[in-house]
């Protein structure tokens, strides 16, 4: 309870004292631009609860991950299992989620990075190849297909460069960490820019059985060939390999929290399993913008993936083969003749294929031996969308669109035999309305209010997990969001705050649940009902001033309560109803200070707390509450005209805490918990050009 009243301490006072900073000769903060709903628009006015994570906020920290940039914003929470291991809670549970990313639909650009199937493989991406993030909570399935968390757009460099730069990264750290970036960005002239990133990231991990292996490729072109055409091409390739530890039983963590997952019965370890995740996978996209008139333009996008997979795990070792290709396109019509009145609308598709060959084998201590089964999945995920916008005198906008979305997947069972080898799952066709206002108060308050409705179908690795059956029972999760929200900044923008709260009724929620041999599979658990608050402010106490540079100082806290329940849900004669929905905490608070001194140092702190949270749905067995704080300094000169380097120092868990993160939900035996490393250290130098 002290940490909210400090939490609500915080946030009154900031606006206070950067009122009381505040100067007529400082230099105003830029109004944030989202990328949402087809165009850049003020963020103050977006109908949706949003924010932009920029370059320098996921630089700040440990450039390996994504994690520290991610969890700055209220109502998502992302973790790391082991190196290279991602999950992401946005707007929901991780309960969906023991690996992998589902129920977000996450883009590159005008590219959808989630397959067919569901699946995100945001691991593939390297973090110093963004440029920004840009993030509209919530469900919405009028305009971007099936998701019951929100969406994410990760806007790569080299789009829109607007200067020439050559960045090379080299860092090392504890646990045999060793990373190379090297960033190239060039605007050959005002209609062609593009860029190269690579990267090579290695680390033998906190625990047994966690050695990160991870080589990366992407390029990123713009050619704008006349005044109203442009053509966008993005490629990335990732070869990437991680060991697996597996989850530990609480009396296992407490007595050495390095261990990976030991024998157990029948089951073999995880080191002798030599349990892992090798992901080979080529992903490119080309987009057309066309101007057709002043008032009319067109944007198609066509998108594929291949992807090489291997999974051993303890049970079975697993070979997939996946293939997906994609288009979306949409017309978009604008009139702003009349000041007082102006709209927009879009109407457009998108549509998906899904090639899956899967075949599982007997792991013979690291090696593929009697074929357990072969099966091959198809699946088609199709979205047709429409939007309309008005804003009406520049300060109220309202907004409505809809979506038809329409799922099915085909599956052949090629081993063992079968009488009945073929079948088919079909979703059906559902209608995701979304109606949507934001009222301007005055030039620095805005109100909005939405209601949504959220869906998410099952993905390919719910429709066949890792006990290896088709579940032809699964239904899609379908929900309806009310939210209403409050944004507000200072005349300057010294300080800004946002607040939303939302109420999302979800049926049909899909819960994973574990065999004794320790493979998963999911059912639909009936209600869950999710309520939550997010507050957010950003107060810039120090900024640069007009003829001369100065310290800065920026403070970013946020926080989010979940009130997650389970409505009527029972499973196998328990009664889970009115229970704490698992893997939700009540409270996340994390707050961020970045400091500059004369442009040459730099210091930026981190603090998160995490509240306790439940690990199975039967709320028996709860995390402990923990504080993580993670730091960052460095300092650059300039050297030979333009050139810069930077030399940096981290810390991770700097107050040493033995917390576990990316917990095992529901996990057979107990083993719930995948420690995360005690206090760890990392530092480099980055050279520019």
């Amino acid at each position: 309870m002290k940490t909210i009243w400090l939490a609500q301490l915080i946030i009154g006072i900031l606006p206070v004292c950067a009122q009381e900073m505040s100067d007529s000769a400082t230099i105003s903060i830029v109004p944030v631009k989202i990328k949402a709903y087809f165009v850049n628009q003020p963020l103050l006015s977006l109908t949706a609860s949003g924010q932009v994570i920029s370059a320098r906020q996921i630089q700040n920290q440990n450039t390996m991950t994504l994690l520290p940039a991610l969890n700055t914003v209220p109502g998502i929470r992302m973790e790391e299992r082991s190196p290279g291991s991602y999950r992401i809670a946005m707007r929901g549970s991780l309960i969906r989620s023991p690996f992998g990313i589902r129920n977000v639909k996450i883009y590159i650009d005008d590219f959808p990075l989630t397959d067919a199937g569901g699946n995100t493989y945001l691991n593939l991406v390297d973090p110093a190849a963004i440029a920004d993030i840009h993030i509209i909570k919530g469900p919405d399935g009028s305009l971007y297909g099936a998701n019951s968390g929100g969406v994410i757009r990760i806007q790569p460099k080299g789009f829109d460069a607007q200067e020439n730069r050559t960045e090379l990264l080299l860092s090392t750290g504890s646990y045999g960490l060793f990373q190379e970036q090297l960033s190239v960005q060039r605007k050959v002239n005002e209609n062609y820019v593009f860029s190269f990133d690579q990267s090579v990231t290695r680390s033998d991990g906190y625990r047994n059985n966690t050695a990160l292996n991870k080589k990366t490729f992407q390029t990123a072109h713009q050619w704008r060939y006349n005044t109203s055409n442009e053509l966008k091409l993005f490629v990335l390739y990732s070869d990437l390999g991680y060991r697996t530890p597996g989850g530990l039983t609480l009396a296992q963590y407490e007595e050495d929290p390095k261990q990976s997952r030991p024998a157990a019965g029948p089951n073999p370890s995880a080191a002798a399993q030599k349990a892992g995740i090798y992901n080979k996978t080529f992903y490119g996209g080309i987009a057309h913008n066309a101007i057709i008139t002043d008032k009319l333009s067109h944007s198609v996008s066509l998108f594929g993936s291949i992807t090489d997979f291997e999974n051993p795990f303890i049970t079975n070792y697993e070979f997939r083969e996946e293939k997906n290709a994609g288009i979306r396109s949409y017309f978009s019509y604008t009139d702003e003749d009349n000041v007082n009145v102006k709209w927009e609308m879009q109407l457009g598709l998108e549509a998906q294929k899904g090639y899956y060959k899967i075949d599982n084998y007997d792991n013979a201590s690291g090696i593929a031996a009697d074929t357990q089964a072969r099966d091959e999945l198809e699946n088609g995920q199709y979205s047709f969308f429409y939007r309309a916008m008005t804003q009406l005198f520049e300060r109220w906008t309202i907004e409505g669109s809809v979506g038809l979305n329409k799922n099915h997947i085909a599956y052949r069972q090629r081993f063992p035999e079968t009488t009945n080898p073929k079948g088919s799952i079909d979703l059906g066709n559902i209608w995701m309305p979304r109606m949507a206002s934001s009222f301007l108060i005055n030039r620095q308050l805005s109100l909005r209010t939405s209601i949504s409705k959220g869906y998410s179908a099952p993905t390919i690795a719910e429709v066949r997990p890792s006990d290896i059956t088709i579940n032809t029972e699964l239904e899609a999760e379908t929900g309806t969001n009310y939210e209403v929200g409050l944004r507000w900044h200072t005349p300057n923008r010294r300080v800004i705050a946002d607040m939303a709260l939302y109420n999302y009724r979800m049926n049909n929620g899909i819960v994973r649940q574990v065999r004794d041999n320790g493979a998963d599979y999911y059912v639909n658990a009936g209600e869950m009902n999710q309520k939550g608050i997010e507050a957010a402010v950003w107060a810039y106490l120090l900024v640069p001033k007009r003829g001369r540079f100065v310290n800065t100082l920026d403070i970013n806290s946020s926080v989010a309560y979940n009130h997650y329940r389970f409505g009527d849900y029972q499973l196998n004669g328990d009664n889970y109803s009115s229970n704490k929905i698992t893997a939700v905490p009540d409270w996340v608070w994390v707050n961020t200070v970045s400091l500059g001194i004369s442009g040459n140092f730099s210091l930026n702190v981190q603090h998160q707390y995490t509240g306790s949270m439940p690990l199975d749905d039967g709320n028996s067995i709860f995390t402990k509450k923990f504080h993580l704080l993670q730091a960052k300094a460095s300092w650059t000169t300039k050297f030979i005209k333009s050139s810069s380097v930077q030399i940096f120092l981290g810390v991770d868990n700097l107050l040493n805490e033995k917390y576990s993160l990316g917990n095992d939900i529901n996990a057979f035996g107990g083993r719930y918990f995948n420690p995360a490393p005690t206090r760890n250290y990392y530092g480099g130098v980055k050279f520019g050009l």
